[in-house]
C-alpha cells in the first residue's frame, strides 16, 4: 500500500495517556481496530478522526504516501 503511518500511533497515544486499555475502557476505539494499527494497517477516517481528536493533530501528522514504484 501507498499509504502508510508517519508514527507509531499506540506510542504516542500512550504518551498522551490513552493506554490501549483506556482506549477500550472508554469505547474509543474496538480491539479490531486496535489490532489493525498494531500490524500497520489502515483504519477508517472515523478513527483516524478520532486519534486526531486525542493527540490534538492533524490526519497529515498520522498518514503519508509513499510511491510504489513496483506496481509501474
Amino acid at each position: 500500500m501507498s499509504i502508510r503511518y508517519k508514527k507509531d500511533i499506540l506510542e504516542a497515544l500512550k504518551t498522551a495517556g490513552f493506554s490501549t486499555y483506556k482506549i477500550r475502557k472508554e469505547k474509543l476505539m474496538g480491539e479490531a481496530t486496535l489490532q489493525k494499527i498494531r500490524n500497520g494497517e489502515l483504519v477508517s477516517w472515523e478513527n483516524i478522526d478520532t486519534i486526531c481528536r486525542l493527540l490534538g493533530c492533524q490526519p497529515g501528522d498520522l498518514v503519508e504516501y509513499v510511491e510504489d514504484l513496483s506496481k509501474e
